[in-house]
Parts: structure tokens; C-alpha cells; sequence
């Protein structure tokens, strides 16, 4: 997974000067998504997510908390959540599985 988001960023593969930083952002995406299935270990099958995630929250550093900042007519903007756009097939992948849910709970 490394290597795949290293060559979507432009990065030789032997260029291992963020690998550390880019380690942690895709073990950080990958305990959100986790969250996002309700405790679930992501499976292969939503590996993109967590690629195209951790290429926007690396294009990200340096603006974290940005809402919105123009300069000279150029706007920029960030989501409140970077999972906003693959919520559709996370609750996709959720109902394939049966679980319409997030979690459930049980009272005894």
C-alpha cells in the first residue's frame, strides 16, 4: 500500500524520505475506517479508501484545520470528514455483509 501511494504522489520508490510520516497517516486512516465498519479490520476489497484518504490527508499537512483560505482568486477549502465521499460504498460494503448497522447492542 505504501508503494501504491508513494507512486500516486509522485515519489521515486526508493525515496523513503516520508515513509514514516506516510506509514502513520495510512495507520491512522485505517483505525478511522475501522471505526467507520463498526470495529471491522478493512477488508481488501476498500483498500482504495484508505489509499485515496491518506494521499488527501498527506496533501493536507501543513493546512490541517483549514476551512476555506483565498488568496488572489484561488480558493481553497477542506471537508469536514475525508471519509464524506466513500460513505456511499462503506454503508454498500456494511450491507453486503448484513450489517445495516454501525454496532448493535444487547441488554440482558
Amino acid at each position: 500500500m505504501l508503494d501504491e501511494i508513494k507512486s500516486l504522489l509522485g515519489f521515486d520508490a526508493d525515496d523513503n524520505d516520508n515513509d514514516i510520516l506516510l506509514n502513520s497517516i495510512i495507520e491512522r486512516t485505517k483505525q478511522r475506517l475501522s471505526v467507520k465498519l463498526g470495529g471491522i479490520s478493512p477488508p481488501p476489497e476498500l483498500a482504495y479508501i484508505i489509499i485515496e484518504v491518506s494521499i488527501i490527508r498527506f496533501n493536507r499537512i501543513g493546512s490541517e484545520g483549514l476551512d476555506s483560505h483565498t488568496v488572489e482568486g484561488e480558493t481553497q477549502s477542506f471537508r469536514e470528514d475525508d471519509f464524506n465521499e466513500f460513505e456511499g460504498d462503506i454503508h454498500d460494503w456494511l450491507n453486503s455483509r448484513g450489517s445495516n448497522s454501525v454496532g448493535k447492542m444487547r441488554f440482558l
